[in-house]
């Protein structure tokens, strides 16, 4: 099986038009039998989150004082946009995928409809991180990548200091942010430029509105597909992550908005996610404390 469709131009030349759809299988399998090992090492091979406990250094009783009883996580802005960014990435993959396997209705409107709707939700994403969040606080530092290096140490029974607790983020989330930016930049890159190829209220239909070659545009069809399957891997490990016992108080917080006091205090550093009376104003590094949400 090869992995890209090609076809003949009228010119008599070979171009690349798609991936070949057995990727997709490819992509769904290999995130269903991710999910199955990484079960399979937290439930007879990985330390627990109890062993660890009494080796991480705890908040001391005057920081743990001052944090409230329910610490602010995310925003209602950041919730609506996980949300709508949710509903229209779902949209996108059922209307893309589900031609391919025999069901018939208008796609191509609801396609880009969706894409429309997440490519606006992005946009807002964008400047609402940058003005209105920490916007450092989702990407990997030094820290992160210390204690990542001290827990494999630990996970293959090798000597290392003990882990430090998580910022607001865990590395986990911050790589998965990072997978999901450059998929999803590269899948809304190609989709607002395949829209000239299609009709819609915003522009006239015009293939040759850029000037691109029919082997440009066959690469660009495939680098949507690619990112498209991607996705699909993406998304079976997010739901899967979100799903996990251990997990849960994070994805409530996603709905709800906040975490506990006790679960800020045994997995957050305070130093690290500073909250109540010591939290810097967002996205300004080292700017003066204030009292502020998390």
């Amino acid at each position: 099986m090869g992995l890209i469709e090609w076809a003949t131009s009228p010119w008599g030349r070979e171009v690349p038009i798609h991936i070949a759809f057995g990727l997709l299988w490819v992509s769904a399998i290999g995130g269903l039998l991710f999910l199955v090992v990484h079960a399979i090492y937290v439930g007879y091979w990985a330390k627990s989150a109890e062993a660890h406990a009494g080796e991480a250094v705890g908040a001391s009783s005057g920081i743990a004082a001052r944090v409230p009883e329910r610490v602010a996580r995310h925003s209602f802005g950041a919730r609506l946009f996980h949300a709508v960014m949710a509903l229209a990435m779902f949209a996108l993959l059922f209307t893309a995928f589900l031609p391919k396997v025999g069901v018939r209705f208008a796609w191509v409107t609801y396609h880009w409809i969706a894409g429309v709707v997440l490519t606006i939700s992005v946009i807002y994403h964008l400047f609402h991180a940058t003005f209105w969040l920490d916007f450092w606080s989702i990407w990997p530092d030094r820290v992160d990548i210390e204690d990542a290096a001290r827990r494999f140490r630990r996970a293959v029974g090798q000597a290392a200091p003990a882990p430090r607790k998580f910022a607001k983020y865990p590395l986990e989330n911050k790589l998965y942010h990072l997978a999901i930016l450059c998929a999803g930049l590269a899948v809304i890159g190609t989709g607002v430029l395949m829209m000239s190829r299609v009709r819609t209220p915003f522009l006239a239909r015009d293939p040759y509105l850029f000037g691109f070659s029919d082997t440009t545009w066959g690469w660009m069809y495939v680098l949507h597909g690619l990112t498209g399957i991607a996705l699909v891997a993406l998304i079976i490990a997010h739901v899967y992550f979100a799903l996990r016992p251990e997990k849960l108080f994070i994805t409530n917080s996603m709905i709800f908005g906040s975490i506990s006091r006790e679960k800020y205090l045994e997995h957050h550093d305070p130093e690290r996610w500073p909250v109540g009376e010591r939290a810097p104003e967002a996205g300004a590094a080292g700017s003066k404390s204030r009292e502020v949400p998390a």
